[in-house]
Order: C-alpha cells, then sequence, then structure tokens
C-alpha cells in the first residue's frame, strides 16, 4: 500500500514539474513565434521588404489588430513619405485581388493570422491616356 501511495506521489509530482516548466517556457515560446512574417509572393528588394515588414510590426503595435483600415492608412502613408506617392496598401483576414504594379514594388505576406499586399501603382496616368489615345487614332486612320 505504501509503494502505490508513493508511486502516486511521485507521479503527481512529475506533472507538476512538466506543468511549472510548461508555464515558464509558453510565454517565450509564444514571444518566439508571435509576429513572424510569412512571405507569400514578392518583387520587392530586400531592403524594401524589411521596412514595409518593420512597418506592419509597427502598425499592429500602434492601432488595434481589427482596425485594418488604419494599419493600411499607417504602411501606406509611411511609404509614400520615404518612396514616393502611389503606394497602395491592403490589410484583412480574407481579401481577393488582382492588381497591376510597379516591378519591383509588390509584396504580399502574412503576419499570424492578418494579410498584408502593398504594391506601388503602374506609373503617370497621364501618359498612359496619351499612349491609349495614340493607339486609338493609329486603328482608326488604318480602319479608314
Amino acid at each position: 500500500m505504501q509503494n502505490s501511495i508513493e508511486r502516486e506521489r511521485e507521479k503527481k509530482y512529475q506533472l507538476y514539474q512538466a506543468f511549472a516548466c510548461s508555464r515558464r517556457l509558453l510565454p517565450l515560446l509564444t514571444k518566439m513565434l508571435e509576429g513572424k512574417a510569412v512571405m507569400r509572393e514578392t518583387d520587392m528588394p530586400v531592403e524594401l521588404q524589411s521596412h514595409v515588414m518593420e512597418l506592419a510590426y509597427k502598425a499592429l503595435d500602434l492601432h488595434e489588430v481589427s482596425d485594418c483600415q488604419s494599419i493600411a492608412h499607417y504602411i501606406k502613408q509611411k511609404f509614400d513619405e520615404a518612396y514616393g506617392p502611389a503606394w497602395h496598401c491592403v490589410v484583412g483576414k480574407d481579401f481577393g485581388s488582382c492588381i497591376t504594379h510597379l516591378c519591383g514594388s509588390f509584396i504580399c505576406f502574412r503576419v499570424e493570422m492578418m494579410e498584408f499586399l502593398i504594391f506601388k501603382d503602374g506609373g503617370d496616368f497621364s501618359e498612359i491616356k496619351e499612349e491609349a489615345i495614340g493607339v486609338l487614332q493609329k486603328s482608326n486612320n488604318r480602319d479608314a
């Protein structure tokens, strides 16, 4: 009888030790895994990738996670200031996209459950409009 009581105490002690150890390690493990960015796709230079991820972490710290619009606005504003206008930023848990972007300006990544899509628009619209009008005029001249 004494032997079974001692074995039971030993099991309880081992469980207690495992629980105490996991309680000490859990915050460390959570901190290590928290905020790890998972790259989906990019054609951005490494320096810009690092900058946008740093801004994403900062935006998540500054704003409520549910406030995707404020997070996106923060990142867009900082990128416009650093690299000129026409940057776009989409942030959320579930969205689709079909975009045109300047080469070297696209990144899509995830931090925890939040998806980030950042890209720079395709250029000066006045030039694009003039090109389109020129193509249309050439096409009309051929048809005539």
